[in-house]
């Protein structure tokens, strides 16, 4: 579905992000990933490789406004373009601490600084789609900004803040051919590996439940599909939202909740 296309994936070395870049390159993408930490993104690309698929590696962090700047003109001079962004990034931030007791600076930091990521990587990328009136943007959300919970408000409002600059992203350069999508995944169980804070999250829950975050991963009650999704199925939706079969498609949520949210 990708063939010929060229794709960035911020926060490759991720696992949303690593299975999605994973996903774009055996649709036939080349990839490049961008992450913090080196030794995940390269992880990533040798799996990509070893399926003889095209990646590079870049070690970047995705608030520094310059070099992702930089780093887009210099894909976009090597490829001819950009056709696909993708931000994954995951920022270590506080959770499971309860609003009486949580300080100002732990509950806006991941408002700020998600928000502050995708504006910076996707202005970075929508000058060059722009040029070619052509592109897809996919920013990364959970259903914390819609779900009732306690301990994750400052996670749940960035959330929020990241749907909500999708769809005004999707006015703003639809007329330049370029079309922007939110995935939405539930907590995805495999990610609890990757150092995911869905553990923090679930944790007042499945206290109250008398379990462990384990156990209730493996039999959720709040989704009709009595599961959460798996990494290869977000990756799977984010390939095809990518790709020109979704092309009648923009200013959405790709709902990947498992049914805890009915959209």
């Amino acid at each position: 579905m990708l063939a010929n296309k060229t794709a960035i994936v911020y926060g490759g070395g991720g696992a949303i992000g690593g299975a999605v870049a994973r996903a774009f390159a055996r649709e036939g993408a080349r990839v490049f990933l961008a992450g913090r930490t080196l030794s995940k993104l390269a992880k990533v690309a040798a799996d990509i490789s070893s399926q003889g698929g095209e990646v590079e590696v870049t070690e970047i962090d995705a608030l520094d406004e310059e070099a992702i700047k930089a780093h887009a003109d210099l894909v976009a001079a090597k490829t001819g373009g950009i056709d696909i962004a993708l931000n994954a990034i995951g920022l270590f931030h506080v959770q499971g601490t309860p609003f009486a007791d949580l300080a100002l600076d732990d509950y806006a930091f991941p408002i700020i600084a998600y928000a502050q990521a995708h504006f910076i990587t996707a202005k970075a990328v929508a000058w060059h789609m722009a040029k070619r009136k052509s592109g897809v943007i996919l920013t990364l959300s959970t259903p914390g900004g819609n779900l009732p919970g306690v301990g994750y408000i400052g996670f749940g409002v960035a959330c929020a803040a990241i749907e909500g600059f999708s769809r005004l992203l999707a006015c703003e350069l639809a007329p330049s051919g370029i079309r922007v999508i939110c995935l939405r995944p539930h907590a995805v169980p495999e990610a609890l590996s990757f150092g995911s804070h869905a553990a923090a999250v679930f944790k007042p829950a499945a206290d109250q439940a008398g379990v462990t975050v384990k156990e209730m991963f493996e039999a959720p009650a709040g989704t009709l599909l009595k599961r959460y999704p798996t990494l290869d199925e977000v990756a799977a939706t984010a390939a095809f939202m990518a790709s020109d079969k979704a092309g009648a498609m923009t200013g959405t949520i790709a709902n990947l909740t498992c049914g805890a949210l009915l959209d």
